[in-house]
C-alpha cells in the first residue's frame, strides 16, 4: 500500500515562496482598496451621496463575507473533527448516496471520527469548498449590483426627452389648463379607463401583460409627473422643475436598499442550501421563485397606474391635464417601500442562484450531479439572465417612478447643500422655542421662526428660495 505524502508546512516551505505568495495578495488587496477610494472620491465630487453610501454599504457586505471565511478559516480544524452517525450524514444530500459517499474522501478530523464509526459534520476539503464559494459570492454579487444601477439609469435615460418636451411650446398648448375635456377621451383615459377595469381579475391580467410591452409609456409618464407636481409644488413649476432628475435621485437613494443584504434575505439564502437536495428537483423550481416576485411587483404597479386613473373617472370632466391623486392607500399594506424590499430579495436571490451555479461549476465540473442534464444548465443561466434583465430595466425604474405618487415626498428634490440648511433651520426653530418656554417669555407670532409642520410638503417654504444654489431648480441640476 503506498503511504499517503503529508502535506508540507511552512518550517518546510522556502522564503522566498511565502513572501512571493504573501506580496501578490497583498498588491492585489491595495489596488483593490484603492479603487474602490478612486470610485468613492469621484462620487463625492460629483455630489452621488446617495451612490457613495451604496458603495459604503457594499463595502461593508465584502467585510462580513471576509469575516465569515476567516471564521471558517479558524474553525476548520473544529468543524471537520465534530462526528454525526453515518446514518445522519447520508441524509439530505445534493447527489445520489453512490455518486457522492459521505465516508469517502474526508480529510481532516475523518480518522478522528473513523475511528467511532461516524463522518464529520464537514470535512476539511468541504470548509475550503465553502471559501471559494464565499469569494464566488462576493464577486457576483458587486457585478448584478453594477449591472442593476446601470441598466435602471439607461432606461431613465429615455424619459430625457419627455422631460425636455414639458418646457416646448407645443406641450404647453396640448395641455392647455383652460382645455376640458371628458377623463376617457385623454390619452390617459383611453389607456386606463376601459371595460377590463370593471373586474379586478381582468384588471391584472392586463396589467401583467402591459409590463412586457412598454412598461412606462409617455402617457403614464407625464401624467404622473403633472400629478406629483400638482400635490407637492406649486402649479408653477410645471414648466420649471426637471421631474426626471429628481427620479434619478430617488433611484439612487433606492439604491442603497438594492444592495443591501438583510439578515432576512440572509436566511433564504441558507434555505436555497438546504432545499438543494436530490429528490427534490429544486432546479425546476428555486430559480422561478424570484421570478414570480419580481412580476407580482411589476403587475401591481401598474394596477397602482390605473388604479389612479379610476379615481378620476368619478369626475367625468377633467380640466387641462388629468391630476392623479398620490395616496399610499394603493400599495400592499398601505407602504409603497415594501415593494422595494422585494425587489432587494429578487436581486439578491438571482445573483446567489447564479454565483451557486458559476461555484458547481468550477468546483466539479460542468457535468456534475449539480446540473447532470444540459437542461439544467442551461434553464438557471437563461433564468438568471431574464430576472436580472427585467428587474434593472423594468421593475427598479417603474417603483421609482410610480412611488413617487405615495402620499408623502421624498427628500431627494433638495441638494445636499439646501438639506443642510433645511436642517439648521429646523434646529434652530427648536432651539428657539425650547429657550422661550424655559425663560418664560412670549415671542411675537410675526417674528418667531415656527417649527416646521409636517401636514404640509416642505418645499412650499422655498417656493421663492433663492441663493448660492440658484433654488430648487439649480438643486435638482447638481
Amino acid at each position: 500500500m503506498v503511504e499517503a505524502v503529508k502535506a508540507r508546512s511552512l518550517e518546510e516551505t522556502p522564503t522566498w515562496a511565502v513572501a512571493v505568495v504573501c506580496f501578490v495578495m497583498v498588491l492585489i488587496s491595495i489596488i483593490i482598496e484603492h479603487i474602490i477610494h478612486l470610485i468613492g472620491k469621484w462620487l463625492t465630487k460629483r455630489r452621488k451621496r446617495a451612490l457613495y453610501e451604496a458603495l459604503e454599504k457594499i463595502k461593508s457586505e465584502l467585510m462580513l463575507l471576509g469575516f465569515m471565511s476567516l471564521l471558517l478559516t479558524i474553525g476548520q480544524g473544529p468543524i471537520s473533527e465534530i462526528c454525526v452517525p453515518k446514518s445522519v450524514g447520508a441524509t439530505w444530500h445534493p447527489c445520489k448516496k453512490q455518486e457522492k459517499d459521505p465516508s469517502e474522501d474526508e480529510n481532516g478530523g475523518s480518522d478522528k471520527c473513523a475511528k467511532k464509526g461516524k463522518v464529520s459534520l464537514v470535512s476539511a476539503d468541504g470548509i475550503t469548498q465553502l471559501h471559494i464559494f464565499i469569494f464566488v459570492l462576493a464577486a457576483f454579487h458587486v457585478l448584478c449590483c453594477i449591472i442593476t444601477l446601470t441598466l435602471s439609469r439607461a432606461k431613465m435615460r429615455k424619459w430625457k426627452k419627455w422631460e425636455i418636451e414639458t418646457t416646448t411650446s407645443n406641450y404647453q398648448f396640448s395641455h392647455d389648463p383652460e382645455r376640458f375635456r371628458f377623463a376617457r377621451e385623454t390619452s390617459f383615459g383611453r389607456r386606463h379607463l376601459n371595460f377590463w377595469t370593471l373586474s379586478p381579475i381582468l384588471l391584472w391580467i392586463v396589467c401583467f401583460f402591459r409590463q412586457f410591452l412598454r412598461s412606462v409609456p409617455k402617457v403614464d409618464y407625464l401624467t404622473l409627473r403633472h400629478g406629483f407636481i400638482t400635490a407637492h409644488l406649486a402649479p408653477r413649476s410645471q414648466i420649471k422643475f426637471d421631474f426626471q432628475t429628481y427620479i434619478k435621485r430617488s433611484l439612487e437613494e433606492d439604491f442603497k436598499v438594492v444592495v443591501g443584504i438583510s439578515p432576512t434575505i440572509w436566511f433564504f439564502a441558507i434555505l436555497f442550501l438546504l432545499f438543494n437536495t436530490y429528490g427534490w428537483y429544486s432546479y425546476l423550481w428555486l430559480p422561478f421563485i424570484p421570478l414570480i416576485v419580481i412580476l407580482s411587483v411589476s403587475t401591481k404597479l401598474q394596477v397602482v397606474i390605473t388604479q389612479m386613473g379610476l379615481r378620476i373617472q368619478g369626475t367625468q370632466v377633467v380640466q387641462g391635464t388629468p391630476v392623479v391623486q398620490p395616496g399610499d392607500d394603493l400599495f400592499w399594506f398601505n407602504h409603497p417601500r415594501l415593494l422595494l424590499y422585494l425587489i432587494n430579495f429578487v436581486l439578491f436571490q438571482n445573483a446567489f442562484q447564479f454565483a451557486f451555479l458559476a461555484w458547481t461549476w468550477y468546483e466539479f465540473g460542468l457535468k456534475s450531479c449539480f446540473h447532470k442534464y444540459p437542461e439544467d444548465l442551461i434553464l438557471r443561466i437563461t433564468m438568471w439572465a431574464i430576472i436580472q434583465f427585467f428587474c434593472s430595466y423594468v421593475t427598479l425604474p417603474l417603483y421609482a417612478l410610480v412611488t413617487q405618487m405615495g402620499t408623502t415626498m421624498r427628500p431627494t428634490i433638495f441638494n445636499e447643500r439646501l438639506a443642510k440648511a433645511l436642517r439648521n433651520w429646523h434646529h434652530t426653530a427648536k432651539q428657539h422655542v425650547k429657550q422661550n418656554r424655559h425663560s418664560g417669555t412670549v415671542t411675537p407670532a410675526t417674528s418667531a421662526p415656527g417649527t416646521p409642520s409636517h401636514t404640509i410638503s416642505p418645499v412650499h417654504p422655498l417656493h421663492d428660495y433663492r441663493g448660492e444654489s440658484g433654488g430648487i431648480q439649480a438643486s435638482l441640476r447638481s
